[in-house]
């Protein structure tokens, strides 16, 4: 159990939370849930103990696992040694035996040491380790040729599910996870849900992906109102329950504030007569039927409506055995797209999803550096190595690169820079256009150098809706998005007339606003793309038959 006394945390003049007394329960699995600036990942590190709370105090398991942040604290260690650091105790047996048994001469007080640390290691499963971490690795997609290597030779997106590993390494009692589906694919976001729902402990997790909070939350704990409140079932129950209390304080006041109103007449008609009792009486039911006070709330929901120009000619695009490949460092050619064709109609709505590091976004750009109207720098190396692609009538395209902070031009205001897209755009419009991405006030005049990875994101989708594109290709676009955002993109791709290319994780994203599915799987010698002219779930159910 881990219980949280009187909290409070604040940061300058701003107040995040106060007075916040909450238990989460063993067995039971948390999302930690509130806008970005709410104050999750500084209570999650009150948690855990990295940061002191500045009033109350916290009760934690003695052993529980944390998913770090910091990609390059590890560097210089085998990835399955950096796993194993998960279990503390078992990692600092390990390292003290390995100096005893690197001495030239071992005394009797070493050997009764050694005989000490063999029952850490034995009471920690340690004999076990590095098979039960391969195991963890390898339901993360962390291949085992990888396991002997440093962490320094892999990727982001493999450093993160190590990481990952690592939190769940060793059979803590609570687990506390920030953003653990960051750089995850949709196998492997699968894999972890399956794996919480099986855990046995306390989960807190952090997450602004609706589908994931809602498969594997038994409880949400909201942070917003400067408080802390728990609500029973996942995120959408969340929501629900939320506005119903909210609703139901709001008419309890207005009630109230009624009969106040009524009595308040009453007391000046009669204050000055003999009703005097009776005005008493009056003036102590007004006290008593006093409104609550709403707190208010941090949440702030963006608006975003994607609108065409002109739409683009009925035949979109037409792609013809495209193929692209990549030289590696050592000099090894590698091929990534193999004659891959199809065509795309006006209207579409194409989700590409499959294992990270497969081609999703090497395709995406390969159609890029062909389509009208892209910056030199997007079409630099992105050529297609063979094949066409052959862009239709009229097509205008936006994008949203993975990559998306390098998009911005630095030395310049937000509003500077977007202005510059459209110069004849009256400055209303783009002040207009900022306020519904949430730049409020002097916020558009902030430097873009400066701006955070969601300002990032937010501005670019501001461009997006100046410019009015008729196709829109979108590289994991929920990155760096709250929950709010990300709804918020959620319906504005429903509604949007026009084509759109999306590359996300989100799993209810892909169910809600894809009507085409390619899904890019195999290795290097059976790479293939499945091409579906249909919904997600319709795709599944489709490769599920096929299975049996």
């Amino acid at each position: 159990m881990i219980s949280v006394s009187n909290v409070t945390m604040r940061y300058g003049s701003k107040l995040l939370f106060e007075d916040v007394s909450v238990t989460f329960t063993d067995g039971r699995r948390y999302g930690l849930t509130g806008p970005n600036g709410a104050g999750k990942s500084t209570f999650m590190k009150v948690l855990t103990g990295e940061l002191d709370a500045q009033k109350g105090n916290v009760v934690r398991p003695r052993k529980f696992g944390v998913l770090k942040q910091n990609q390059f604290e590890f560097d210089a260690y085998r990835v399955l040694d950096t796993v194993i650091m998960g279990n503390k105790p078992l990692w600092a047996a390990l390292e003290e035996r390995e100096v005893i048994y690197n001495k030239a001469e071992m005394t009797d007080e070493d050997g009764i040491r050694l005989g000490e640390l063999e029952g850490i290691v034995g009471e920690e499963d340690g004999y076990e380790a590095e098979s039960n971490a391969a195991i963890l690795l390898q339901g993360l997609d962390i291949p085992d040729e990888l396991h002997e290597r440093k962490m320094s030779e892999l990727q982001g997106g493999q450093k993160v599910r190590v990481l990952l590993a690592q939190a769940l390494f060793g059979n803590p009692d609570a687990l506390f996870l920030d953003e653990p589906t960051n750089h995850l694919d949709l196998d492997s976001i699968h894999w972890l849900e399956n794996f919480l729902n099986r855990y046995s402990g306390t989960v807190i997790t952090i997450s602004h992906d609706r589908h994931f909070l809602n498969s594997i939350c038994t409880h949400i704990a909201d942070i917003d109102y400067e408080t802390i409140i728990t609500y029973t079932g996942g995120y959408d129950d969340m929501v629900l329950q939320k506005t119903q209390v909210r609703s139901r304080i709001e008419s309890q006041n207005e009630q109230r504030e009624k009969k106040i109103a009524q009595l308040n007449e009453f007391i000046a008609r009669f204050s000055a007569g003999t009703r005097s009792s009776q005005v008493n009486s009056r003036k102590k039911e007004v006290e008593r039927l006093q409104t609550t006070e709403l707190a208010r709330s941090n949440i702030q929901r963006p608006f975003l409506s994607f609108k065409m120009e002109r739409p683009s000619g009925k035949h979109l695009l037409e792609i013809e055995a495209l193929c692209k490949s990549y030289t590696q460092p050592d000099g090894k050619v590698e091929q990534v797209i193999r004659n891959f064709s199809t065509a795309v109609m006006r209207g579409e709505k194409i989700v590409m999803i499959g294992r990270n590091g497969q081609g999703k976004t090497t395709l995406l750009k390969s159609i890029i550096a062909e389509a009208p109207g892209v910056d030199d720098h997007e079409r630099e190396a992105n050529f297609a190595d063979a094949g066409g692609v052959k862009w239709g009538h009229e097509a205008n395209v936006g994008y949203f690169a993975q990559d998306h902070t390098a998009s911005i031009q630095k030395g310049t205001t937000a509003a500077e820079w977007l202005h510059s897209f459209d110069p004849k755009a009256a400055k209303e419009d783009i002040r207009g256009l900022l306020g519904q991405m949430l730049f409020r006030g002097e916020e558009g005049n902030k430097k873009t150098e400066a701006l955070s990875g969601g300002e990032a994101a937010r501005l670019l989708f501001c461009k997006l809706m100046l410019q009015k594109p008729n196709v829109l290709i979108l590289d994991e676009p929920t990155n760096h998005l709250d929950l709010e955002s990300i709804n918020a993109l959620n319906q504005a791709l429903q509604k949007y007339e026009g084509t759109v290319f999306l590359v996300t994780h989100d799993q209810d994203m892909i169910e809600e606003v894809g009507t085409r599915i390619w899904h890019f799987a195999g290795g290097p010698d059976d790479f293939h793309i499945t091409d579906h002219k249909g919904p997600y779930e319709e795709y599944e159910q489709k490769r599920a038959m096929a299975e049996k």
